[in-house]
């Protein structure tokens, strides 16, 4: 039986490796339609339905991101299961891959889950007249609302888990009783 701070440490990291895949699957259903409700909204403010596009915004998921999530989220779960199983490797690769799984829930993961104030913030830097005139709360608004509420909530443990998780599952796997477990 894994120590007490292994099973804390692979549960993390199984939560984590769940919404890694759990999000680009459900923004790949939901992704569409919310590109719809934005280039509505965007239309009603005045401008073409194709803005967003043109400048590279797009509330849907490409095949490429959800590779590269699931690939992150079987990562993650091996990682889990590797460790709950005693192998050393696991804790190795654990403190490889934490750390930069942390450093992503520091970077890029804060633009998931307050994405309104970073696309305002972005468009106020443009120097494009275009975006600084277009209000991009209502079209964030505009598309959340077509999404579950669980996903946004889901979007938010998943930065939860990335950087304090990620700590967790680093100092967790460094505990004397953990490295008894690995041999």
């Amino acid at each position: 039986m894994a120590p007490f701070v292994v099973v804390v440490a692979s549960i993390l990291q199984l939560a984590l490796a769940a919404t890694f895949v759990l999000i680009p699957v459900a923004g790949a259903f939901h992704g569409p339609r919310a590109q719809r409700a934005a280039e509505t909204e965007v239309v009603r403010q005045g401008f073409p339905a194709t803005l967003l596009a043109e400048r590279g915004i797009n509330f849907g998921t490409s095949r490429a991101s959800i590779v590269v999530a699931v690939a992150i989220g079987l990562g993650l779960a091996t990682l889990a299961s590797l460790n709950l199983a005693g192998n050393g490797a696991g804790q190795l690769l654990s403190w490889i891959f934490q750390p930069i799984v942390l450093i992503l829930g520091c970077v890029i993961m804060p633009g998931e889950v307050f994405v309104t104030r970073f696309v305002t913030s972005a468009f106020a830097k443009s120097g494009d007249p275009t975006l600084r005139n277009l209000e991009a709360a209502a079209f964030v608004n505009a598309a959340v609302t077509t999404v579950p509420a669980w996903y946004r909530y889901v979007i938010a443990l998943r930065l939860v888990l990335a950087t304090v998780g990620s700590l967790l599952v680093i100092i967790l796997l460094a505990i004397p009783s953990a490295n008894v477990h690995f041999g």
